[in-house]
């Protein structure tokens, strides 16, 4: 697959950053639009990498597939990448019918978080998804297949053998020249590396990070990550989800220093006091049930309370901020409408410069390990870090 002037379509930030970091390789600038549906059109940047961020994970079907047609609508010939979530989640059917106009190769399986897929099931650190606990706040039940999640598109399964043997190049093209969509099965790396090997000049490519990272290392040399200086600023962490997993991160963050701050009451003086001493995590009430319908409207109050105290800082802000759609709500509520990816703490803890020169970390939600986010506040070294017990 030629990759000169990408194009990556993402349904969310977080993952629109992860995309831009895999993708850094292919190009002299990679950029993260934040596009969606009252946005300008998207850049061509010939000579590099542009990833949009439609904004499209909540949205119904029919509004997901307009945003999706729009943006490949003036893409002519660039090569395009489509960002789905690993664990299928949001209008991906909706989405890949947009951009199957044209032959389309589909590979969702993320091995580095021991996300893959075989016989056309995705699995979850090899429960399938379905038997998972991935869909527990969608308020709909997972599906079975990626196949079924792609309903009504007709899809081929490609076998987990096929994509390791030197049939591959042929399944795919049988496939295409049926005008079916191959789903390929995947475990490790060198699985999605054999898919994008195997991908005909003109397709396009469907998938996770893991199909991004592949893409990426198809670029002749790496991309050297230069160290970028911390920039002093007082930090402030914004966690847009009650998972377990990220209490877990959070208590260990607060264990070595960050002072974290229930969602409720007046809590911007507290927090813009707070900020004057050390890092801050403003998290959703862990007393507030966590409820598909409402989450959307927590997210707002999350986001905009975080831009209050941004605000209302005497000083420049930098952010960490987990969950696409509460990454996307922070930013659209400081104005922030571009960024650009500088390097990586972990696999989808993405740093990133805003044009005014802040810092911005972006995670999904459910990634890392239990210290990702002591991690991040280490990499960063904002103010007050000195005053963190070693």
């Amino acid at each position: 697959m030629l990759t000169e002037g990408l194009l990556a379509l993402a349904d969310d930030l977080s993952g629109a950053v992860e995309t831009a970091a895999c993708l850094r390789p292919l190009g002299r600038s990679t950029t993260v639009e934040l596009s969606g549906p009252n946005s300008a059109p998207l850049a061509h940047n010939a000579q590099g990498v542009v990833v949009a961020d439609l904004d499209n994970r909540a949205l119904p079907a029919a509004e997901a597939s307009q945003l999706a047609r729009e943006a490949l609508r003036e893409q002519g010939g660039r090569p395009v990448f489509i960002k789905i979530d690993s664990q299928l989640r949001g209008p991906v059917a909706a989405v890949l019918g947009a951009a199957a106009d044209r032959p389309l190769v589909v590979a969702p399986a993320l091995p580095a978080l021991g996300r893959t897929v075989a016989g056309g099931v995705a699995h979850v650190r090899g429960v399938p998804l379905h038997l998972s606990d991935g869909w527990r706040v969608e308020g709909t039940a997972p599906p079975r297949s990626v196949a079924e999640a792609l309903s009504p598109l007709p899809c081929r399964g490609i076998a987990l053998e096929t994509v390791r043997s030197d049939a591959l190049a042929g399944a795919i093209a049988e496939c295409l020249a049926a005008g079916r969509v191959p789903i390929c099965d995947g475990e490790t790396d060198a699985d999605m590396d054999a898919v994008v090997a195997a991908t005909p000049d003109g397709a396009r490519l469907a998938g996770s990070g893991g199909l991004a990272a592949a893409l990426g290392r198809t670029a002749p040399a790496p991309v050297a990550e230069n160290p970028h200086p911390a920039t002093g600023n007082p930090l402030l962490m914004v966690v847009g989800t009650g998972s377990p997993t990220a209490a877990e991160q959070l208590r260990l963050a607060e264990l070595r220093g960050t002072r974290v701050l229930d969602h409720t009451g007046e809590i911007v003086p507290r927090a813009l006091a707070a900020l004057e001493h050390g890092p801050v995590a403003l998290r959703i009430d862990p007393s507030e049930p966590i409820a598909p319908e409402r989450s959307r409207e927590r997210a707002r109050g999350l986001a905009a309370t975080a831009a209050r105290i941004v605000e209302g800082c005497p000083s420049p802000v930098d952010l960490v901020l987990t969950g696409g759609e509460t990454a996307r709500l922070v930013l659209d509520a400081l104005g922030v409408r571009s960024l650009s990816p500088v390097g990586q703490v972990h696999h989808g803890a993405v740093v990133c410069r805003t044009p005014e020169g802040t810092s911005v970390v972006t995670r999904p939600g459910s990634f890392g390990e239990a210290d990702s986010l002591a991690r991040i506040v280490e990499h960063l070294s904002p103010a007050g870090i000195e005053r963190l017990p070693q």
